[in-house]
């Protein structure tokens, strides 16, 4: 049987993958920009219905913990 070494792993340099990351955000800008101008007419109360939950997904929502475990 292979016996294999694990070495730790070099450390993380933030500033140079936040700045990684910030330039891939940048080149992808023109793929999530939102159209140049859009109506911004407001929505008549008798068009809003509210939400509906399928009550399995309520009790989902409902066992789960506010902020998260």
């Amino acid at each position: 049987m292979t016996k294999l070494e694990v070495h730790g792993a070099s450390p993380i340099d933030l500033e140079e993958e936040m700045a990684s990351l910030r330039g891939d955000c940048i080149r992808m800008v023109p793929h999530w920009a939102a159209p140049a101008k859009a109506p911004h007419r407001p929505v008549s109360p008798s068009r809003i219905h509210g939400v509906s939950v399928p009550p399995a997904s309520a009790r989902l929502l409902d066992a789960m913990s506010d902020y998260g475990d």
